[in-house]
């Protein structure tokens, strides 16, 4: 990656910040907008007045992961301002380079409409590993907070056996609980039988949830329905990883009584410092790639 280029960060949250800091102290130029609450002590960061001088001469434009909640306005938690995503988009000069985290098509038109060159960060799989880290141990933190008993010994069942999936299922393992995994996938089956973990094919899922102290989904379609969710004890907790609307039917679930937590964005919630790194290095590897 070349040195001097101009950044312009456009809204986000505390995992803003270490990018941010980490990219000046490499010697680029940073303008901020939408980030007004964010603070960078001996760091010359140029908060810009307006979206237009942000985005001026600006090398590479980057949005915060997500780049926004609702579809329409830019994900800005460190600022009182509302921004619509078609305003950055319009403002942008045909061929600069967008770098948001996931993606919509809405974005992927709007790009392709004002001729921006868009590269959505969170599609790189160094990234979605290394985030998997921070989601698991957010996950197991509330597992500790919200359970009246220990990890050790106690039952757990994790759907799904992609790289958070298999984090999870490791960490819980190393921490003496009792660890099975379902998943639809027989190479999937065959590698927990490799490590030691007991596999449920998901078509015997509603077998599987009868006897669990804690679930973790990480399947992001619906698969704790009211026949399933109706099998699982009261008094098992289940805590949904999954992206967008999950894998519970939340609603079901709090009319029978049942304990779902939909713990979204846990990188961001539970160590924005060190996703803040992994969003930087992903940036960094994107533009090397790119010859930028």
């Amino acid at each position: 990656m070349n040195h001097g280029i101009i950044f312009a960060f456009i809204g986000g949250d505390l995992r803003q910040i270490p990018v941010i800091r980490l990219l000046s102290e490499e010697g680029h130029e940073i303008k901020t907008f939408c980030l007004e609450q964010a603070e960078f002590p001996n760091h010359p960061i140029t908060p810009s007045k307006t979206l237009e001088e942000a985005l001026n001469d600006a090398d590479v434009v980057v949005l915060p992961l997500p780049y926004s909640l609702d579809g329409k306005t830019v994900h800005a938690k460190l600022s009182s301002q509302f921004l619509p995503v078609q305003d950055v988009i319009c403002a942008m000069k045909p061929n600069q380079l967008l770098l948001a985290g996931r993606g919509s098509e809405y974005l992927s038109a709007l790009c392709e409409l004002h001729h921006i060159r868009l590269v959505d960060y969170t599609k790189r799989e160094e990234l979605l590993v290394l985030n998997a880290v921070p989601t698991v141990e957010g996950a197991l933190a509330i597992a500790m907070e919200k359970t009246p008993y220990t990890i050790h010994q106690s039952q757990c069942l994790v759907l799904g056996y992609g790289r958070i999936g298999k984090l999870l299922s490791g960490s819980l393992q190393g921490l003496g609980a009792k660890v099975r995994v379902a998943a639809r996938k027989h190479s999937d089956l065959a590698w927990m039988k490799a490590y030691g973990i007991s596999g449920v094919p998901m078509e015997n899922l509603a077998d599987a949830v009868t006897d669990c102290n804690i679930i973790f989904n990480t399947v992001p379609h619906l698969l704790l329905d009211f026949p399933i969710l109706a099998k699982i004890p009261k008094s098992c907790l289940i805590i949904d990883l999954a992206s967008g609307t999950g894998g519970v039917d939340f609603e079901t679930a709090r009319e029978l009584g049942r304990t779902a937590i939909h713990a979204l964005s846990l990188p961001g919630k539970v160590a924005p410092e060190t996703a803040g790194v992994i969003i930087k290095d992903t940036i960094v590897n994107i533009l090397e790639e790119l010859g930028v």
